[in-house]
């Protein structure tokens, strides 16, 4: 039987700790590790374990984490979405996963999903010794998200991220919107499935954070992982949603087609239906297919 632990490992210059857990599989190792994290204002505790208990029951170890600024890693100002420090995040993670003692350190595996989805993409470009991604309903291009989301919300956001700007010049407390929030809001995810989709992934009776520092949509607007793609030398999964209003298909598939080692699975579904129930069922069976295939 598998076990999970609670470790921390520290990222950036400042020396923060992310909080993380470590599954191993119960038999005897060395195993593969997947290093997993989740998408815009996301936390391990939203069905990640779900997937983690998945693979480490099928022999792979994981390191599943939190990025600073959000849930129980640290770094202030709370609920700060920081594009470059995610993605130091996602650095030191490898690291860390490389050095646990009962983990193969030529076989880590990447695992992002949505915003996550996107990181993996430029985390895996950067580090050419990672061995094979997934990449669930990965946010791939945030110029199409934008696009994608109704004008209202964008002009409300956007009128607030330039407030929230002028508030961290001045020294002031940031302002916030949700990260997901009803139709024609001030919010990053407004479509009709967005906050019901979202909120149902946080335990029952879990206090969560709904919220995300406004100026961070000025980041997100610009920020397109998928352009690479086609730097990636290891195999890569594309498991993308074709009725997602959050990640838009049609440039995921556009950039997952310039993967060298890129592979597709679609789903007749929304963005947050892959997280549970068939959808769940049918994304683990395929992304554990493709893991047994690529990682001997």
């Amino acid at each position: 039987m598998s076990q999970r632990i609670d470790v921390e490992f520290v990222s950036g210059q400042k020396g923060e700790h992310c909080r993380a857990w470590l599954y191993e599989p119960g038999e005897k190792g060395p195993f593969p590790i997947i290093v997993m994290a989740h998408g815009l204002g996301g936390t391990r505790k939203m069905r990640l374990d779900a997937f983690a208990e998945r693979f480490s029951g099928a022999g792979y170890a994981c390191l599943v984490f939190d990025y600073r600024h959000f849930g129980t890693s640290e770094g202030h100002p709370r609920q700060l979405l920081d594009i470059g420090k995610q993605l130091q995040d996602w650095s030191s993670a490898i690291g860390f996963a490389r050095k646990q003692k009962n983990v193969r350190a030529d076989q880590v595996v990447l695992w992002g999903t949505s915003f996550g989805g996107g990181h993996v993409l430029v985390a895996a470009a950067e580090d050419t010794r990672v061995a094979a991604v997934v990449a669930q309903c990965p946010f791939t291009d945030g110029i199409a998200s934008a696009l994608a989301m109704d004008w209202r919300s964008s002009i409300k956001t956007s009128a607030k991220a330039v407030c929230d700007v002028l508030r961290s010049a001045l020294g002031l407390t940031p302002l916030f919107v949700p990260a997901a929030g009803p139709p024609r809001s001030a919010a990053f995810m407004t479509a009709p499935d967005a906050q019901p989709g979202y909120l149902a992934l946080v335990p029952a009776g879990s206090v969560f954070d709904n919220r995300v520092t406004a100026r961070s949509a000025l980041a997100i607007i610009p920020y397109r992982p998928g352009r690479r793609a086609a730097q990636l030398a290891c195999p890569v999964l594309f498991c993308i949603c074709e009725d997602d209003s959050v990640a838009p298909a049609k440039p995921a598939l556009r950039y997952a087609r310039q993967a060298p080692g890129g592979e597709v699975r679609l789903y007749a579904q929304k963005h947050f239906d892959i997280y549970v129930g068939a959808g769940f069922e049918q994304a683990v069976t395929d992304q554990l297919t493709f893991l047994r295939r690529c990682i001997s």
